[in-house]
């Protein structure tokens, strides 16, 4: 499940291996992230000045409303996290239409986040957990499909950041998919109805008269099926506690690896100060749309 490439090695290795590793359910690991951090100072900022000044889950320069959330303080203080938040999504996405160029091509730049808590022990409500292994639904309002795309980093100079998996998406599906009530889902359940096109349009026509942040709470048929999931194991101790196929991994400080968290199950049991950026990535943009969640779920 996890594909080690080094930095030195990424000129060398095909578009289509990365991008094959993703889709197929892995999870893409470099021992050192392949483009040039924040300077050390701005790290340092971060992990010292944002955790006291957090109000939210996590601090998200969210770039459809140009504008940081989750944290409060000086003017200068918000600046200097925004400015930071925004250059390390920039080197990202260069980054990705390097290595990645299918797969970035017509994407959507989500987020850029710090996470300035320790992970372990927040206790926060089991949906809202990282601790508890899930697999994400959802991101940014109704991504009828859409692939969810994550890159971290581990920003603890350190501390290794812990992970937990259960495996993927299709092997997942096919043994608790039944219990979550996803499984077999009926004629249609996956298809928009005049009410999901009615709603769509009235966000898109607000986010076009300035409400920017309109479309992020769209949704759609295929996106309540996997938030059914979501939540199922979240709120599933038995799914939790059942050992077939857990999986334990560390990431040690200053290394990277990038996933689909929608194909992926995942839960960060541990680790403080971590950069986590999110795409949207189209699934015509993908060499493999058969294996993706919502192509399986239609073939079920």
């Amino acid at each position: 499940m996890l594909v080690t490439i080094h930095e030195k090695h990424i000129d060398e290795t095909a578009a289509n291996k990365i991008s094959d590793a993703l889709e197929t359910g892995n999870i893409v690991y470099f021992p050192r992230c392949p483009f040039p951090l924040p300077e050390e100072a701005d790290l340092e900022f971060l992990r010292r000045e944002l955790p006291g000044q957090l109000k939210l889950k996590n601090i998200s320069y969210h770039p459809e409303a140009k504008k940081i959330r989750g944290i409060e303080g000086e003017p200068a203080l918000v600046q200097r996290a925004e400015r930071i938040l925004v250059e390390h999504s920039e080197r990202l996405q260069a980054f990705l239409a390097k290595a990645t160029p299918q797969l970035a091509d017509g994407c959507v730049v989500g987020t850029s986040s710090f996470r300035p808590i320790q992970e372990k022990g927040r206790k926060l409500k089991p949906h809202a957990s990282n601790e508890l292994v899930h697999i994400d639904a959802g991101a940014y309002g109704a991504t009828n499909g859409d692939r969810i795309f994550r890159f971290f980093v581990n920003a603890n100079p350190e501390e290794d950041r812990v992970w937990a998996t259960k495996g993927a998406f299709p092997n997942l599906y096919e043994k608790y998919g039944r219990d979550a009530g996803i499984r077999p889902l009926t004629r249609g359940q996956l298809t928009k109805g005049p009410l999901d096109h009615m709603r769509t349009g009235l966000l898109k026509g607000l986010a076009a008269a300035g409400l920017s942040v309109a479309t992020v709470v769209d949704s759609s048929p295929y996106d309540r099926v996997m938030r059914r999931f979501h939540n199922f194991m979240k709120d599933t101790p038995e799914f939790q506690q059942d050992p077939q196929n857990h999986q334990e991994i560390r990431f040690p400080p200053y290394s990277a690896w990038m996933v689909f968290t929608d194909m992926v199950s995942h839960a960060s049991l541990s680790g403080q100060f971590a950069l986590v950026n999110t795409n949207l990535i189209r699934l015509r943009s993908c060499r493999m749309p058969e294996l993706a969640p919502i192509n399986i779920l239609r073939a079920a």
